[in-house]
């Protein structure tokens, strides 16, 4: 069976991390997406690095924003080889109204600020929301754009954040399947349902089509599988219910 991840955003507002740290090792995942909130100092991120220790989780991905990564690559780095994390996903950016020409350029920027995290070992690229599928002129896409800025770059595709853009979830799997290293399994709430949860759903729980994304994705690079929400009211609950929706999916071995 695979490792299944759980990223630490879903349980922002539910206390300190040791206590999520514990509640997912607890529920049985045995490994966790970091996202860049967690990074504050050299002292939390040694305290994270001790209690992933003692529950006995790895941190094999994680978010930072471009910030960061551009700004302070040596300390990105350093954060990086403290907690384990292998690949880097920037899921993020604030400047959303951009051309054709803009997003191939902030394509290219993205992959210039990870040369040095590639250069260091490291895995790097994109993390998706529903913005990146906005049709520009001569049908261009932002994603498409961003991710010709080299071919190194992975995605962290967010599936449900796709669908969210009216878009086939699976066409993209398939479209990017060599280029996948890890994917958002998130789901989305039937229409009019868990208003007080933003409209998401836990996993295997919504509307997403699960069986014909799980075999688009068998058929990819991704090895990473990370369960998200949101915003969930109850972080135990999602973490639960979908740990167990995600084990009962027909996934390929890797």
């Amino acid at each position: 069976m695979r490792d299944i991840s759980y990223q630490l955003y879903s349980s922002r507002n539910f206390g300190p991390i040791e206590r999520t740290l514990s509640m997912v090792a607890e529920l049985g995942y045995t490994q966790v997406e970091g996202y860049a909130g967690l990074y504050s100092s050299d002292a939390v991120v040694q305290v994270l690095s001790e209690t992933l220790s003692r529950t006995g989780m790895t941190m094999p991905t994680s978010h930072f924003s471009l910030d960061m990564v551009r700004d302070t690559p040596d300390q990105v780095i350093a954060t990086a080889r403290t907690l384990g994390i292998e690949t880097i996903f920037v899921p993020h950016t604030s400047d959303q109204d951009q051309d054709a020409a803009g997003w191939a350029r902030f394509g290219a920027a993205l992959a210039d600020a990870g040369k040095p995290l590639q250069d260091a070992g490291l895995g790097f690229g994109w993390h998706n929301h529903d913005f990146e599928f906005r049709v520009l002129g001569d049908a261009d896409q932002p994603l498409d754009l961003i991710l010709s800025g080299s071919d190194s770059l992975k995605l962290e595709i967010d599936l449900a954040w796709v669908q969210v853009a009216q878009e086939d979830p699976v066409a993209w799997v398939n479209k990017y399947a060599d280029r996948i290293a890890a994917a958002h399994l998130k789901d989305i709430a039937p229409q009019g349902t868990m208003a007080d949860e933003d409209g998401w759903a836990d996993v295997g729980h919504g509307v997403m089509n699960w069986p014909a994304l799980v075999a688009a994705l068998n058929e990819s690079t991704v090895v990473h599988l990370v369960a998200e929400h949101d915003n969930p009211s109850d972080d135990r609950r999602f973490a639960k219910r979908s740990l167990a929706a995600i084990r009962s999916m027909r996934w390929a071995d890797r």
